[in-house]
């Protein structure tokens, strides 16, 4: 076969895979037998001269098969072998055919020292049978052929530059530096006129050199292309890899789509009934199914197949007071995932979920009802939530029957409460009513409902309403109530509610649950203004006492510090302060109901302090300026102001609260204070908190120090102190305890909020406030 020629400049534009192309064809020559030389050991694979035939098997880059190939008469043998060995002449004795099939060495005829080597991978070649007109210089050692691919290489590598074998020592005789950087001999192409094309472009060898060129490696056991490894143990490739164990996540086949599938395939099994293992007997109705798929879905069903009862070995388990349709809904669930959810069926479906323990089923069915809630029908879902466990179902239909109290008592499920249902909502005090006159009519209607077997239970329930709170006139119109007229417990407790409003002076040795008013009754509490991080909040806050919440509601016009805030049918006053640069003597109202502002008419002069009317209290703190003397109040219908009676000493940073109507002094505190807050409660006034000023230490300029006033006695009674000291401290009544509110403790303005029961004589915290802030007028708005 005949190649064309190539220059010295297009060498270097091969790349490796046009190399393996041109050896390809050049080499595809049949091999000659030579007559004799056994072949010798393979030092890449390991094998000596002995090795038995057939032992070369990897594939090799040159194309070797299986056929034989001889270099200077050696033996044949199917070894993948070459030898390479010297005559007395320096050449080669024999006529070495350049077969792509097979590669072998062989030793010379005077036994010169031979030494394995892979054939180069470019070798001169000839047209037809003529033999490859390669020589080399005589030399006592044959090197191997780097194999390194960050250069070519260009000679045979010495002893010590990389061999691994002992060799001999080098002869003096070396390769001219020109023919080891290009490979070319000029005497090979002189010698070969009528082979244009004997050399290859890329390895040649010259008759007088030792030269021999590689750019690929031979062993087939090695990878010569950079991309893609040859050898399927040994990868030079760090991206590309033939061994199926060097990347494991490419032998892991998933399929996403097998439990659908297969879930597919067995409810397929279950419509046609095959395979089936057990049958459930629900009523007239029998549900064939597989005890694998069951157990898999529901706990019940894992328990009763995998322990030692009778239904695990029964072929027929029967479902007792199970709804037939719902469990054939649930069997046909535990293999497809799927189930419908209607007015008509959730009922059941919740129940047979609950006993099948599937817990996905019954979280879906709670959902389902917590979306259909109404005030015609939340009774009916609480109780039946309570029946079956839920209990997030329960609390949240509970919820919404006190949200909604109102509603729910106009509808029908409300008059067919059982007496325990009635009972426990009654003694409720998160109800969202307006007042107690509405859960005494509702009480009235659900007994006349059926009057002959719930009026016996009447006195009994009656102890749950708040009859001291009830108005006068309509605590008056019930002692003459046909359901309570002949009753003498219930007319005992109308004698109680009435002496509540006749004795006012003793309404604390009067204390019982039924003064305690509910949540939703005694209004909210709003926190204005006060002094924060940014030198002046202007925000307000609104404290929810049923959700135990605070939320901002409002924010005022501009800053204002040291000023006072009042409540006045039931719209909030904000007078006076500070701006931060002089005193103001604006009035500005806020209307909760509508969340809207008005400008009220101005005070006749300015100045910083509290306002006060009616029986709300609002306090000031954290005053520079001084009250004056006399206090000013507002005519609303007026709308006015005009000079009261004054107090006989100048304060500054006072609290103030209503205990009766005049001036008058009273007897001192245990302890001066300033900034302190101050609050009523059934004919008591209570000091709460403040600073000693001036003091030696900051510790003792801060009070969390609680004292009680009796103006029967005229006498103040330290009770029990607050959590922490508070300085500024915002205080209020709301329903029968008092709130303080935010402070400052001498490092941070306070957010923190506690309560005060008089009745236990103990502090609990509630919910904090949205912003710290210290000096902020607290007040409470009945809504």
């Amino acid at each position: 076969m005949s190649t064309s020629g190539s220059s010295s400049s297009s060498r270097k534009d091969f790349d490796v895979k046009q190399i393996l192309r041109i050896r390809w064809r050049w080499f595809g020559h049949p091999a000659v037998q030579p007559p004799h030389n056994p072949p010798l050991g393979d030092l890449f694979t390991g094998r000596g001269a002995g090795a038995s035939p057939g032992e070369c098997q990897s594939p090799s880059v040159s194309g070797c098969s299986t056929s034989n190939r001889t270099v200077n008469g050696a033996g044949t043998e199917n070894n993948c072998q070459v030898a390479v060995g010297t005559s007395g002449n320096g050449n080669f004795s024999g006529n070495s055919s350049c077969n792509a099939d097979n590669r072998k060495f062989a030793e010379n005829s005077v036994g010169s020292r031979t030494v394995n080597l892979p054939v180069p991978a470019f070798a001169a070649a000839a047209a037809g049978d003529s033999s490859c007109p390669q020589s080399f210089s005589q030399r006592e050692w044959v090197a191997p052929l780097s194999l390194s691919h960050s250069r070519p290489v260009t000679d045979i590598e010495r002893p010590g530059e990389g061999s691994s074998l002992p060799q001999p020592p080098v002869p003096e005789a070396a390769v001219p530096a020109a023919e080891e950087e290009t490979g070319l001999t000029t005497g090979a192409e002189n010698n070969n006129n009528n082979h244009d094309d004997s050399v290859s472009s890329s390895c040649r060898t010259s008759n007088s050199s030792a030269t021999l060129s590689s750019c690929v490696s031979m062993d087939p056991c090695v990878s010569m292309d950079p991309c893609v490894s040859m050898d399927p143990c040994v990868s030079m490739d760090p991206c590309v890899s033939m061994d199926p164990c060097a990347c494991p996540e490419e032998c892991v086949y998933t399929s996403h789509t097998h439990a659908d599938l297969t879930f597919s395939k067995m409810e397929t099994y279950l419509r046609t009934k095959q395979l089936c293992d057990v049958t459930l007997v629900a009523g007239d109705r029998r549900i064939p199914a597989h005890r694998l798929v069951l157990s898999s879905v529901s706990d019940y069903f894992a328990a009763m197949f995998t322990s030692d009862v009778r239904e695990a070995k029964q072929e027929e388990v029967k479902m007792e007071g199970v709804d037939p349709d719902a469990l054939w809904m649930l069997v046909q669930y535990a293999y497809t995932g799927r189930v419908e959810l209607s007015e008509d069926t959730i009922e059941c479906i919740l129940s047979v979920s609950c006993l099948l323990q599937l817990q996905s089923v019954v979280q879906a069915c709670c959902t389902f009802l917590i979306k259909q809630l109404h005030p015609s029908n939340c009774l009916g879902i609480r109780s039946y939530a309570e029946a079956q466990g839920c209990t997030h179902l329960h609390h949240t239909a509970h919820s919404y029957t006190m949200e909604n109290f109102v509603e729910v008592v106009g509808g029908q499920e409300f008059l067919l409460l059982p007496l325990e249902e009635m009972d426990r909502l009654l003694s409720s005090d998160d109800m969202n009513v307006p007042d107690e006159e509405t859960v005494v009519t509702a009480l009235l209607n659900w007994v006349r409902h059926d009057g002959s077997a719930r009026q016996p239970h009447l006195p009994s329930l009656l102890t749950h309403i708040r009859l001291p709170l009830l108005q006068a006139q309509f605590l008056a119109d019930l002692e003459c109530n046909p359901l309570l007229r002949d009753s003498v417990e219930c007319q005992r407790l109308l004698m109680e509610g009435m002496k509540y409003h006749l004795l006012p002076h003793r309404r604390p040795l009067l204390q019982s649950p039924r003064t305690r008013p509910r949540k939703s009754t005694v209004g909210a509490m709003f926190a204005v203004g006060g002094m924060d991080a940014t030198k002046g909040a202007t925000s307000i806050e609104q404290y929810c006492l049923r959700r135990d919440a605070w939320r901002q509601v409002a924010v005022m016009s501009g800053r204002r510090l040291q000023f006072g805030v009042c409540v006045l049918d039931q719209r909030l006053y904000v007078a006076g302060g500070r701006d931060g640069l002089k005193t103001l003597n604006t009035v500005e109202r806020y209307d909760p109901d509508s969340g809207s502002w008005s400008i009220m008419t101005p005070m006749a002069h300015t100045g910083t302090g509290w306002v006060r009317t009616d029986n709300t209290m609002a306090t000031h703190r954290h005053g520079l300026g001084v009250l004056p003397q006399r206090k000013r109040e507002e005519d609303p219908q007026a709308r006015q102001w005009s000079f009261i009676a004054s107090m006989a000493t100048p304060r500054s940073t006072v609290g103030v609260a209503v205990l009766n109507g005049k001036w008058s002094c009273c007897a001192p505190m245990a302890k001066r204070r300033g900034g302190v807050g101050v609050a009523t409660w059934n004919g008591f006034l209570y000091a709460i908190g403040g600073h000693d000023a001036p003091a030696s230490s900051l510790a003792s300029r801060l009070s969390d120090c609680v004292e009680r006033y009796d103006p029967q006695t005229d006498a103040w009674t330290a009770v029990a102190p607050m959590s922490i000291s508070r300085d500024a401290v915002g205080v209020c009544l709301l329903g029968d305890r008092l709130y303080a509110v935010g402070g400052y403790d001498g490092t941070v303005y306070l957010n923190t909020v506690e309560a005060y029961d008089p009745q236990t004589n103990e502090w609990t915290q509630v919910a904090p406030l949205c912003l710290g802030r210290a000096g902020a007028c607290v007040v409470t708005v009945k809504l």
